[in-house]
């Protein structure tokens, strides 16, 4: 496979995860506003996303993201094994859990909760599945 196929079908996951962590954002913040109140500014939400316990679970994803930001701006092409070891983060980040705490715990909580999110889980996951045809 060519260099241009490890990187079409990280940009592919990387533009699903973004909608993903989008929503997922979205989702967290009108809990927020419903459990605690209006946030005042753009200002305060940028706040609240970088240091508020409320939002600390979406950080995993954030830092995912930005690692494939970064194999995909590296002045070395994205070789197969790279882009490969990327998805296989997401695959395991995207397990959504009924037991324990963290990230798997409030996917579950959010999957459950709200369809936007499991419309966006479903794109993103539907991308691990042709790869799985694929091979």
């Amino acid at each position: 496979m060519t260099n241009a196929g490890p990187r079409h079908r990280l940009e592919q996951l990387r533009e699903a995860l973004l909608d993903l962590h989008k929503t997922l954002v979205d989702s967290e913040r009108a809990g927020y506003e419903a459990a605690v109140g209006p946030i005042q500014s753009p200002n305060h939400f940028l706040r609240l996303l970088s240091e508020d316990p409320w939002f600390a679970w979406l950080h995993p994803l954030s830092l995912l993201i930005v690692a494939m930001d970064e194999a995909l701006d590296a002045r070395i092409p994205l070789t197969a094994p790279q882009a490969e070891e990327l998805v296989l983060r997401t695959r395991r980040m995207l397990v959504a859990s009924e037991e324990g705490e963290g990230f798997p715990r409030n996917y579950f909580d959010a999957l459950q909760r709200d369809p936007d999110v499991v419309f966006a889980h479903a794109r993103a996951a539907g991308l691990f599945r042709a790869d799985a045809r694929r091979n």
